[in-house]
């Protein structure tokens, strides 16, 4: 498994001959692969050369490094993300969490649910259509996928309307917030999601658990009600490397 000689950095190729190798089944989900002291004998590279190249297996989601042990190939199936379905109406309208469209039977865990009221900043007011300093209900939260932190969520809604009601819990039952809001009557008509990529900070890389040069992907969702009132603005922070973002809808 020589790494091919070209214009790329050794490192590169390296890593390109690991994943060529994870891809045909020499290496299979939990396996370990070659540790340095292995490739630097393999390919006749510094030490330094070796771990860049499994560097870039870990920051691109296909091993992670166990302290002591090596670096595996990564046994986590990437999030199928189902932008469409999983906020129709039919779904949490139905007492189903959005969720259920991505993950399915495996096992999902939300943990550090906090729910506060705080004063809307600028940016947060201009995003709900309230005057700044207005009262806002915040629920943050992590969701936890077989074992593994893969979002960190904000939830920004306006104090006045979700006030007294389960919004205002940690635990929002039975088709989560968008049920709530629908039986205040206040149901999102329309969602808009803006995507873009960014690396984390330092408390959310800590908080995913990322290895170092791992993105995240920044998903900005609001919802929207049929009279045009924002009754949800959402910030969620994502593995860039758990996840796939798909998009299926008529032309």
């Amino acid at each position: 498994m020589a790494a091919q000689e070209g214009s790329s950095p050794k490192y590169r190729r390296i890593a390109d001959a690991l994943k060529q190798a994870i891809a045909a089944g020499e290496f299979r989900p939990g396996d370990r692969l070659p540790g340095e002291n292995d490739l630097m004998d393999r390919h006749g590279v510094a030490r330094m050369t070796a771990r860049q190249a499994l560097g870039v297996l870990t920051s691109e989601g296909l091993a992670e490094a166990r302290k002591g042990a090596g670096v595996f190939v990564r046994d986590f199936q990437p999030i199928r993300r189902r932008g469409v379905p999983r906020l129709a109406r039919e779904q949490w309208g139905q007492g189903r969490s959005v969720w259920a469209a991505d993950v399915a039977e495996r096992d999902l865990v939300v943990d550090a649910v906090t729910v506060d009221e705080e004063r809307a900043s600028g940016g947060v007011a201009a995003w709900l259509g309230i005057a700044p300093g207005d009262a806002v209900t915040v629920r943050r939260r992590r969701f936890v996928l077989d074992g593994k932190p893969v979002l960190l969520s904000t939830s920004y809604l306006p104090a006045d309307l979700v006030a007294d009601s389960a919004i205002t819990q940690p635990d929002t039952g039975a088709g989560g917030t968008y049920a709530r809001l629908a039986e205040l009557g206040s149901a999102p008509a329309r969602f808009r999601e803006e995507v873009r990529s960014r690396m984390p900070a330092p408390e959310e890389a800590d908080r995913l658990g990322l290895p170092a040069g791992t993105p995240v992907l920044l998903i900005s969702r609001t919802a929207i009600t049929a009279d045009g009132r924002t009754v949800e603005a959402n910030e969620m922070i994502l593995d860039s490397s758990a996840y796939v973002l798909e998009y299926d809808f008529d032309a």
